[in-house]
């Protein structure tokens, strides 16, 4: 990863993704200290004009964007997001195996290959108002 994030971190994530709003609601529970904000990339009110990203491209890959207004994408994303709890050492081991030299290209491509395959995951249905929220106190 070639940048430390600062937080927050804006988390963009696909919330019709059923596979997607879980793991990014397991990581909001998670957040005591509020270090992640979670952007539904669905929602009515979301614009990505501001940020100079296309919607597609939010759609193809998980986004962050830190308060520097430093933008990580896909493994690095996650990478981002693992840096927001630095007292795991899950994440911090996971942050650091998947930098690696021999280890990121191989996380890059499985990355690569669910992207690919998430549009045709299944999406949300308990969703009020045409979209799907995320509940930081489940």
């Amino acid at each position: 990863m070639p940048n430390k994030p600062e937080f927050p971190l804006r988390v963009f994530y696909d919330g019709s993704c059923i596979v997607c709003a879980t793991e990014i609601e397991h990581y909001l529970r998670q957040d005591h200290g509020g270090r992640l904000v979670a952007v539904d990339i669905t929602a009515p009110e979301f614009d990505p004009v501001p940020l100079q990203i296309p919607q597609a491209r939010f759609m193809y890959e998980l986004h962050a964007v830190d308060s520097n207004g430093v933008v990580f994408r896909g493994v690095e994303a996650f990478q981002a997001i693992w840096r927001a709890f630095p007292s795991s050492a899950l994440y911090g081991t996971l942050s650091s195996v998947t930098a690696l030299p021999l280890v990121n290209p191989i996380a890059r491509l499985l990355y690569k290959c669910f992207a690919r395959i998430r549009p045709y995951l299944p999406k949300r249905h308990n969703c009020n108002s045409g979209t799907c929220r995320i509940d930081r106190k489940r």
